[in-house]
């Protein structure tokens, strides 16, 4: 009985830890324009976001509305959002698997 209460407590450390899908954000949709829903990007030159560092996302998005990064676009599609909305989209593009591409 020991032996199967440790083989299951090893196979329960090594099984893969599912996350819960965040849920869309409601500013999503500018976004989804040129980096697609689900992060994959729609336009040339727009980078994929799907699975990006959640760190990483969320202080760029803070870098393009507060205009440390000053590319136009970004600051016209992000606009006046909270960081509470920021935390949302960065939890979505972060949580997206990466489609391989063609």
């Amino acid at each position: 009985m020991r032996t199967v209460l440790i083989a299951a407590l090893c196979l329960a450390a090594v099984a893969p830890v599912r996350a819960e899908m965040p849920a869309r954000p409601a500013r999503l949709g500018l976004c989804a324009a040129c980096h697609g829903e689900h992060g994959m990007a729609q336009i040339p030159g727009a980078p994929n976001l799907a699975g990006q560092r959640l760190d990483y996302l969320r202080a760029a998005l803070g870098q393009y509305r507060d205009g440390r990064r000053d590319v136009a676009l970004m600051k016209a599609a992000i606009g006046p959002v909270s960081d509470a909305e920021l935390d949302q989209l960065a939890r979505w593009y972060s949580a997206q698997t990466p489609a391989v591409q063609p």
